[in-house]
């Protein structure tokens, strides 16, 4: 489709009922999405020339539901995408380059007949494009040239992962306009963890991918680190009455790397005193036989924190078995469980370093009063010390619930999102 009608083709309507599904609105929250996706054109236009034959491809951001700080130790994780995404405007060129042109950001061109690591890349996007491009080559795909127009509505910064959500949309690219779409939306989750650990620089795990590719709620089994198992859970999060709040406790996040490294190394630690390398592969048994000893050789947070590991593995098997059941209120109080075995045993929710500020402490307290007594839901949200608490709130008081965590926390803290049915997928 050209691209003058493709905007005509969303004015009409006629992608509407897309929308709707995709981003899990009605027909009265349509406009601001079509107006996103006409601008996105225009932008390419402007960028990139007009009256091209384009296509649009979305990935979504996603939040962590159940298994705090379990994936690195070979554990069970409870993931689901949201509805919020980075779309592109995507057309072929024949230039044998990858351009890729983001909202707010210099333009990313990678030519396709250099596709080795490149040092002065790491840690910028033009690596996650350069290392997708060669693990698809690697899988014996024939690479050709793009332009795209990328705009992100994921939050940077708030634990959504919009680096995976950029990722699995450059790897959905590639899979419809090179590989005819026969990779799975798991493979391409696999290629994007390939580019980041090998290309950007950055050692992690598979979660955030594939939550983003594959869609909806999914649970991962981490016990093989080369091949995890990833299930999708049939589960109508739009029809359970509750919204998903993402609050951001606007914390420092600065110099707390020693904090976040020091939850694997610990569990480690314990792993070890067994022989073995992750606590996936010690038996919970032995573990609570051997923890006075334990104590003795390491102390006690290492020991809270293996505890926490157990606890909230076990946890995860018994939230996905009360989404298949359709049973909301299991899963609420498995969710609290959580958040609370995150406070008390893995302790992420203040670093020792900065006692006196403890933001995603103070939110935690706050929501437990308030939502407590409507049935709502409330745990630390992915890495924990000074990021985002995530919250289940009842639809009918939510704005209730907002005005008031905002009139601490300040206007736009707390973010309204809903469970995205879809992972990344092309549009049209």
């Amino acid at each position: 489709m050209l691209s003058s009608q493709l905007k005509e083709y969303i004015r009409s309507g006629k992608l509407d009922s897309d929308l709707s599904h995709i981003y899990v609105c009605g027909a009265d929250g349509l406009e601001p999405y079509r107006t996103r996706l006409i601008h996105a054109v225009e932008a390419f236009e402007e960028q990139f020339g007009a009256n091209r034959e384009v296509a649009v491809f979305s990935a979504p951001g996603r939040t962590e539901v159940g298994g705090n700080h379990t994936d690195h130790q070979g554990g069970h994780v409870l993931a689901a995408s949201v509805n919020l995404d980075v779309v592109a405007i995507v057309s072929k060129n024949e230039n044998a380059t990858v351009n890729v042109k983001s909202e707010g950001y210099l333009m990313d061109s990678v030519n396709i007949a250099e596709l080795e690591p490149k040092e002065e890349e790491q840690n910028h996007s033009a690596a996650l494009i350069r290392g997708i491009l060669a693990k698809f080559t690697q899988l014996g795909y024939t690479m050709e040239g793009f332009d795209a127009y990328t705009t992100s509505s994921v939050l940077s910064g708030s634990g959504l992962s919009s680096s995976a959500a950029f990722e699995v949309l450059i790897g959905t690219i590639v899979n419809h306009l090179f590989c005819g779409a026969k990779e799975s939306a798991v493979r391409v989750a696999q290629i994007g963890k390939y580019a980041e650990n090998v290309f950007f620089g950055k050692p992690c795990g598979l979660m955030d991918q594939a939550a983003s590719s594959v869609g909806g709620f999914i649970t991962i089994d981490f016990g093989d680190q080369e091949h995890p198992e990833v299930e999708k859970i049939d589960f109508d999060f739009a029809s359970c009455g509750y919204a998903l709040c993402i609050i951001d406790t606007r914390g420092n996040h600065a110099d707390l790397t020693p904090d976040y490294a020091a939850i694997p190394a610990e569990m480690k630690e314990v792993a070890a005193f067994f022989g073995k390398e992750l606590l996936s592969q010690v038996s919970e048994t032995e573990f609570y036989a051997q923890i006075g000893a334990l104590r003795q050789k390491m102390g006690d947070r290492c020991v809270l924190r293996a505890m926490h590991y157990f606890g909230d593995n076990a946890r995860v098997g018994k939230e996905v078995e009360a989404l298949k059941a359709n049973d909301f209120s299991t899963f609420k109080n498995l969710v609290v469980e959580s958040g609370h075995s995150s406070y008390m045993y893995l302790q992420n929710v203040f670093s020792p370093s900065h006692v006196q500020e403890q933001g995603v402490s103070l939110t935690l307290a706050l929501c437990e009063r308030l939502l407590k007594p409507v049935g709502g839901a409330y745990r630390v949200h992915g890495g924990g010390f000074a990021g985002t608490v995530q919250t289940f709130v009842p639809v009918n008081y939510l704005p209730e619930f907002v005005e008031k965590m905002e009139a601490v926390l300040g206007a736009g803290s707390c973010h309204t999102l809903s469970i995205r049915p879809v992972g990344g997928i092309k549009i049209i």
